[in-house]
């Protein structure tokens, strides 16, 4: 498992200094349920935007 996941989106809720995920957990999904060939074809789910 991953020590630390990095994450440049900083409008994101869970975004943390020095680029971190605050979030307890990450879902990413691939599009339209299709096998995913590459990092394009996918979706962090965990994403929610700061207010």
């Amino acid at each position: 498992m991953a020590k630390d996941v990095l994450c440049e989106v900083n409008n994101c809720n869970y975004w943390a200094a020095g680029n971190k995920c605050a979030a307890s957990s990450i879902y990413v999904v691939s599009h339209q349920g299709k096998h995913a060939k590459n990092s394009a074809e996918t979706d962090c789910k965990t994403f929610e935007p700061k207010i």
